[in-house]
């Protein structure tokens, strides 16, 4: 079967390139193919955020056999960083894929040199070994990834009194939204009246879904506990993004309480496993496990 390979349009926004590359993802995982820990949503976050380079879109790299996508080799935010995902049976495409990544996502600095990071799934040692080959060394710095296995019963956990949970369908309020993610992610102050901008684009992806993106509001309304959550009843998983509890009401229960109704919630309509792309001690105390590791491999020419 012969693979062709092209560049990902230029046009930004949700192009049938972004739902094309979206659908890809969703399918290679949903067998149970756990590969990395680039997931669908994280394709469709990358697209809902304010500060992503759409001026280098189409320097991602789509490979295609008979019209269908089987592998992407892609930034996230901006050059200099790289991702790989692949379908299961194209992994003899891993060589070219470094190649590519290394011409085509270094980022270019101010003397004249490039440097690239590509992303690489721990386990995966031939490409490991590809990566080394063509120049690459293993760093110390990881991404790491952690499951929860959803229960069968997953009773709803109890808040202190005069607070509760709230879904985004329920009280969509930007301002509250974004007062506490600018705060629950340790920013000093009140957010800038222009981060608004940045909040309405975040719910702006095809799949943001409001029914199961919760907040904890406080007795006085203001949210002060926010859990982003993931589904596709395609699949047998849900992801948790983001997720951030305002300082001064941190170490009440409010964080774990509103993760776990996020994953409650997504099992109800059909997930079996919650994943978040962290390794911080938070989760791991609510009840995830360490699932999938990622390390970097850097390149300077």
């Amino acid at each position: 079967m012969r693979v062709k390979q092209r560049p990902y349009t230029s046009q930004p926004g949700f192009t049938p390139d972004f739902l094309r590359v979206r659908d890809f993802l969703k399918r290679i995982y949903e067998s149970g193919y756990r590969y990395g820990n680039w997931l669908w949503n994280r394709w469709e976050w990358m697209f809902s955020l304010p500060y992503l380079d759409e001026t280098n879109l189409a320097r991602i790299g789509l490979w295609e056999a008979d019209g269908e996508i089987v592998a992407l080799a892609t930034y996230e935010e901006k050059l200099g960083d790289a991702w790989f995902s692949f379908d299961p049976n194209y992994g003899f495409l891993k060589k070219e894929m470094i190649e590519y990544a290394a011409a085509y996502l270094a980022k270019t600095e101010a003397n004249g040199t490039s440097s690239l990071r590509v992303n690489i799934f721990d386990q995966d040692l031939a490409f490991g070994e590809i990566a080394r080959a063509a120049g690459f060394v293993k760093t110390e710095r990881s991404e790491k990834t952690a499951g929860f296995i959803i229960p069968d019963e997953f009773a709803a956990e109890k808040l202190p009194p005069g607070y509760s949970i709230v879904s985004l369908a329920e009280e969509n309020d930007l301002n509250k939204i974004n007062r506490v993610l600018w705060r629950g992610f340790n920013h000093p102050g009140e957010p800038p009246a222009g981060e608004i901008t940045g909040r309405i684009k975040s719910q702006s992806g095809p799949d943001f879904n409001r029914d199961i993106t919760l907040a904890v509001k406080a007795p006085d309304g203001d949210f002060v506990s926010y859990c982003g959550m993931w589904y596709d009843r395609e699949t047998d998983y849900a992801i948790v993004e983001p997720v951030a509890t305002d300082p001064g009401f941190r170490r009440r229960g409010l964080g774990r309480a509103v993760v776990h109704e996020g994953i409650r919630r997504c099992g109800q309509l059909g997930a079996k496993v919650a994943y978040v792309g962290s390794g911080q001690q938070f989760y791991y105390a609510i009840g995830f496990q360490a699932w999938l590791e990622n390390h970097w491999w850097e390149k300077t020419q």
